[in-house]
């Protein structure tokens, strides 16, 4: 399968992504841990992708996304921002407002 294929059926199969460097029990850097610290005090599961163990897809998300850097958080298939656009959304309260309004969507589907 055709890497941006696989990023499109990942979007595309989880709600709430997270491509980042480690995993949320062992962030490989100091960005994806904020980020998922932001995501985890929302209270809502969320899948994530490890591009340091998928460099195939490390390499072909940028120029996807349009977005240079990692981590990155999409919802329902959404480019949301990285590490200083969740922080800041988190601190706003926008974050959780976000999860919340999309968790509600799925479950009324």
């Amino acid at each position: 399968m055709d890497i941006i294929e696989t990023i499109k059926e990942q979007l595309q199969n989880n709600q709430i992504l997270l491509y980042m460097k480690g995993s949320p029990n062992q962030p490989q850097c100091g960005f994806s841990a904020r980020t998922v610290e932001a995501l985890m005090a929302c209270g809502e599961r969320f899948a994530y992708v490890d591009i340091l163990t998928n460099p195939d897809i490390r390499a072909a998300l940028p120029s996807y996304a349009n977005w240079p850097t990692f981590p990155q958080l999409w919802v329902n298939g959404e480019l949301v921002g990285g590490c200083d656009i969740v922080t800041e959304m988190h601190n706003s309260g926008e974050l959780q407002t976000l999860i919340a309004e999309q968790v509600a969507v799925k479950g009324s589907k």
